[in-house]
């Protein structure tokens, strides 16, 4: 169904906020649709935060100008790709080839224009000679600022929504000659949800260290998968696994979560195993160490003593000596006076 004309409405807000946005507008003549414009705003504010902390990651400004000029257009390729597998009549069926090119209508799958971004990461840090975990570390942190920015195109042209709610913050969406009809704005939980991970992870890089390159990555792979995961089960709009009823983004999200959480607590329990052994292995150093310096300790000690006693010692020697040599030359010399008188 077409809602691309629908008005929108907030109950909650009351009936002052109604709107009924266009998804586009002319400039010199050329029709600017505004989905695309938060998509290219989102990459933009992404690029300014990378740019600001790039000392994070251990990049350049060059390289951050760098992988944004490559990244975008490659994961917007990658997003159209995985959007037309999963829709193969509507692009590859006799006659539809032609809308393989039709960027303008439509047709982008998120998870697509990650892995194209992936790809061209592993490109760029062996072209580059760069590590690997730095660059995905901030590809984390873009990919986040954009998809929370663009989302909101999906707010403009009335997509990406739920199932019909009673929710206090539910969306209306009215089409003309329809009655309204009143929705998750799954678009709002989504950017949302990204905002609330950027910030957790903002918080955390400034108050500690990354442990070792790419653990930001793999907090934004969890992060993103595990709401990513409950917010595709509202959505009416799902691309679905070829011949069944299972929505092929809802399972990589879940697959992704618990990949990306299994190697987190992976390497924070071996972490903490190294920590122990190094521990003991510096306690068994110092008491190594505190072992010879009290060998050291007693063997000075003992030398001072005899040196104490050495100088003792040998005066009242040589005196005893001295008192023997007198004894012995005043006895010879008596005998011989005895003999003189005899």
């Amino acid at each position: 169904m077409d809602y691309s004309t629908a008005t929108i409405t907030f109950p909650m807000f009351g009936d002052w906020l109604v709107l009924n946005l266009p998804r586009s507008f002319t400039l010199f003549g050329f029709e600017i649709y505004y989905y695309g414009l938060f998509i290219t705003a989102g990459y933009a504010l992404a690029g300014i935060y990378l740019i600001k902390r790039r000392e994070l990651f251990g990049l350049t400004k060059d390289n951050i100008l760098d992988l944004i000029l490559i990244a975008v257009p490659c994961g917007l390729v990658g997003a159209r790709i995985y959007y037309m597998l999963f829709n193969f009549n509507d692009f590859f069926a006799p006659g539809m080839w032609g809308n393989i090119l039709r960027f303008r209508d439509g047709g982008l799958a998120v998870y697509g224009g990650i892995i194209a971004s992936g790809i061209v990461f592993i490109i760029y840090s062996r072209v580059k000679k760069m590590p690997l975990g730095n660059l995905l570390d901030a590809a984390g942190f873009g990919l986040l600022i954009g998809q929370a920015v663009g989302r909101w195109g999906n707010f403009i042209n009335r997509e990406a929504f739920g199932t019909v709610t009673d929710l206090p913050w539910k969306m209306g969406l009215t089409r003309p000659g329809r009655e309204t009809e009143y929705v998750h704005p799954a678009f709002l939980y989504e950017s949302l949800w990204n905002i609330t991970g950027l910030v957790l992870m903002h918080i955390f890089s400034k108050k500690s260290k990354t442990k070792y390159p790419g653990q930001y990555f793999l907090f934004y792979v969890a992060w993103y998968g595990l709401g990513r995961f409950m917010i595709e089960g509202l959505r009416t709009d799902s691309l679905m696994i070829w011949g069944t009823q299972l929505r092929a983004s809802q399972w990589l999200a879940v697959f992704s979560f618990l990949a990306a959480t299994g190697i987190l607590l992976f390497n924070h329990f071996r972490g903490k195993k190294t920590e122990t052994l190094e521990s003991t292995d510096d306690e068994e150093t110092d008491d190594e160490d505190g072992s010879e310096e009290l060998a050291e300790l007693d063997g000075a000690a003992e030398e001072d003593i005899d040196d104490e006693n050495e100088p003792d010692n040998e005066p009242e020697d040589e005196e005893n000596s001295d008192e023997l040599a007198e004894l012995d030359g005043a006895t010879e010399v008596d005998i011989e006076n005895e003999k003189e008188k005899q």
